[in-house]
């Protein structure tokens, strides 16, 4: 369905609440809700509203990186996997100590 085919005035909304979001639901569908003839609103589905904010926090993970490696903050892969390997090591030996 396009966007400007989903706008739909908040009386509407208020009409056929039930209606609208049994469609947003099985549909995956997103409506605009508008009042006073201004957009104000957005109803979607829970399953489409997870996948944004996880998207979104993965640009934000992607926006940190990409400043951290302009700052020049990065270490080689070898150097990584290097410092991954001495921190599983220390805690492994950890955790024999405290379950011994």
């Amino acid at each position: 369905m396009k966007l400007s085919e989903s706008i739909k005035p908040i009386s509407f909304l208020k009409t056929y609440a039930s209606e609208v979001i049994r469609d947003v639901f099985n549909n995956r569908s997103t409506v605009i809700i508008t009042h006073n003839g201004e957009a104000k609103a957005v109803l979607q589905d829970i399953k489409t509203f997870e996948k944004t904010q996880e998207s979104i926090a993965l640009l934000k993970i992607f926006s940190l990186g990409t400043k951290e490696f302009e700052k020049g903050k990065y270490k080689s892969l070898d150097k990584a996997f290097e410092s991954t390997s001495r921190k599983i090591n220390k805690f492994k030996k950890e955790h024999r100590e405290v379950s011994s």
